[in-house]
């Protein structure tokens, strides 16, 4: 179809576009990149259908909640980054889980008083109160045009009529295969035919797909009320939990206020607390601004990010929790003359050891999380990013729900000054009180030039917030979508003090540059840490607008053979 640019008045976007600016064409495309195939096609059929962009994330969200368990879902939470074209705003849905009200320290420490790890990570203890049913119904009633019965059913149909087993959920299943099979429910899904999952045959889920079709049929009810909550609460008493049913009907998701920023000709709308990522991305970014990181060498280039990396998840650790419950200081914390600080300690050839910046351990954020992005022919934008927590989350199913719980609480200090189970520590800021959501890592991000849009996200735990730094470097760098997407990854947080890479992320003459500068630097081959750094990371998916050529594209991580990003012409032009 060849497509012809329709001009309408110019958003007001605030601190990028005027009432003089040049009028902005509507895209006439819509696109959706995501980690599994079956998603997306879900997001574009509801687009196809007339559905906007946060309809299509319902759906996408939806989908990968079947298709992902590995990564995401129902049992689980999330955060939605939304921009309204028609109205040039932005939103940010905080559908993070909550902690129940008999999680206290205490009920995490054994009988000589250290932190029971088990219960932690497995089973009913592990989970927090999920979000994510509360963020798709308020994102389809307050943002979407379509009834939750369409959007929903993709998902619906796919649970029931099952889909190819890949390699990365069969693989992951072994790994948390004694932990998955002590559970009734769960081993009802997972060997239902008798055998674990392997790769090539169908997973159907029904008791999934009833479950969906409650939220469908209900909304908020049909999940947090009624037949659905019954079981969930029963299945958590019958493993030795404390769920009370009141804590499901309770939860509510919250509306904030986005971060925003500007870096190198971009406007930057982030995730803020209890993300972590947007805090940290502002202070890295106006930590480089007065940098020309085009015209540096790698090995400039690198020692500088790694700097500024350091410096912000330093102050991740001291400051940042769910901001009902602490005070998290975000005005100073993201401030260019903040960062304007930080920046003048970084030496421009010397490694800063990280024991020069006081404090200890900086707590890491799960490894196993999803991200979508979406851009509908209208210009109305999705970032969303969601999770479990750990493979499987907390490997409970409880018996005629299909939904796996996560396993967020150990993303909370569940003892003050003991390593999670990624070996870092947790603080006061972070620790659990009915009610509260655990810290996140979490960054959906959108970036805005005059003439480029970027919606962009990723999964990979505490390098979530690293990764989108590198790519939105990219993008200040001329890089299309794709690109983007493959970029090579590195990552520093401080503690340990470390600078780990993907392998051949950085060529060997940089390595050693930056070992000669005083960098401690893990590579898959030759950690020194005695941790084996993984060849790669993450799941970058990621959306671009040329507002120039009126042209979408995506880009589509490529370390994940079962993910798609595609871009489809609108069958109607939108007209002003």
């Amino acid at each position: 179809m060849k497509l012809r640019s329709l001009l309408l008045p110019a958003l007001l976007v605030p601190g990028l576009l005027s009432a003089k600016s040049a009028p902005i064409p509507y895209p006439q495309q819509y696109a959706v990149a995501s980690a599994h195939h079956l998603a997306t096609e879900a997001g574009l059929d509801i687009l196809a259908k007339g559905g906007n962009a946060f309809d299509a994330a319902v759906a996408v969200s939806a989908t990968l909640s079947v298709v992902e368990p590995i990564s995401s879902g129902l049992g689980g939470g999330g955060f939605f980054l939304l921009h309204e074209a028609k109205n040039g705003r932005d939103h940010f849905i905080d559908a993070r889980e909550t902690a129940p009200a008999s999680a206290t320290p205490e009920k995490y420490l054994d009988a000589a008083g250290a932190l029971n790890r088990d219960r932690a990570t497995n089973g009913p203890w592990s989970a927090g109160i999920p979000g994510l049913p509360a963020g798709l119904v308020h994102l389809a009633k307050n943002y979407g045009r379509l009834p939750l019965s369409v959007s929903l059913a993709p998902a619906i149909r796919i649970a029931r009529e099952g889909f190819p087993v890949y390699a990365r959920l069969a693989n992951g299943y072994s790994a948390r295969r004694e932990v998955m099979e002590r559970y009734s429910g769960t081993r009802g899904v997972f060997l239902a035919d008798g055998t674990p999952p392997v790769e090539g045959e169908m997973l159907r889920q029904p008791d999934l797909a009833n479950t969906l079709e409650q939220l469908a049929a209900k909304g908020h009810d049909g999940f947090y009320k009624g037949e659905v909550a019954a079981k969930l609460v029963a299945g958590v008493k019958a493993e030795g939990g404390e769920w009370q049913a009141q804590e499901l009907s309770d939860y509510r998701i919250r509306e904030r206020t986005p971060i925003r920023f500007e870096y190198d000709g971009w406007q930057v709308i982030t995730a803020p607390p209890p993300s972590s990522g947007g805090i940290a991305l502002a202070q890295m970014l106006q930590m480089l601004a007065p940098w020309d990181m085009k015209a540096l060498t790698q090995t400039q280039r690198t020692h500088l990010v790694t700097e500024a990396m350091r410096r912000a998840f330093r102050d991740r650790t001291f400051y940042l929790g769910d901001p009902d419950f602490v005070q998290v200081p975000q005005r100073t914390l993201a401030s260019p003359d903040y960062a304007a600080g930080l920046r003048a300690s970084i030496h421009p050839g010397k490694a800063t050891p990280s024991d020069m910046l006081s404090g200890t351990q900086t707590p890491l954020e799960d490894e196993d999380t999803t991200h979508f992005s979406i851009i509908d022919a209208e210009g109305n934008r999705v970032a969303g990013t969601q999770t479990v927590n750990l493979l499987f989350g907390s490997g409970l199913i409880p018996p005629g729900t299909g939904v796996l719980l996560n396993n967020e609480m150990d993303d909370f200090a569940l003892k003050s000054g003991t390593p999670n189970a990624f070996g870092v520590m947790g603080y006061e800021a972070n620790a659990p009180q009915p009610g509260k959501r655990m810290l996140s890592s979490m960054t959906p991000t959108f970036m805005e030039s005059k003439d480029r849009v970027a919606v962009l996200g990723t999964p990979g735990g505490s390098r979530i917030i690293t990764m989108v730094l590198l790519g939105v470097l990219g993008y200040a760098d001329g890089l299309d979508a794709q690109s983007v997407a493959a970029l090579p990854r590195y990552h520093h947080q401080w503690q340990p003090d470390a600078l780990s890479t993907e392998r051949n992320a950085l060529p060997a003459d940089v390595v050693s540059a930056l070992r000669a500068m005083g960098h401690t630097v893990n590579t898959p081959e030759d950690a020194t840490d005695g941790r084996r750094s993984s060849d790669t990371w993450g799941n970058l998916q990621t959306v671009t607008w040329d507002k120039a050529a009126n042209r979408l594209s995506t880009g589509s991580d490529p370390r994940n053979p079962v993910g798609l990003g595609k871009v489809v012409d609108a069958e109607k032009k939108v007209k002003p």
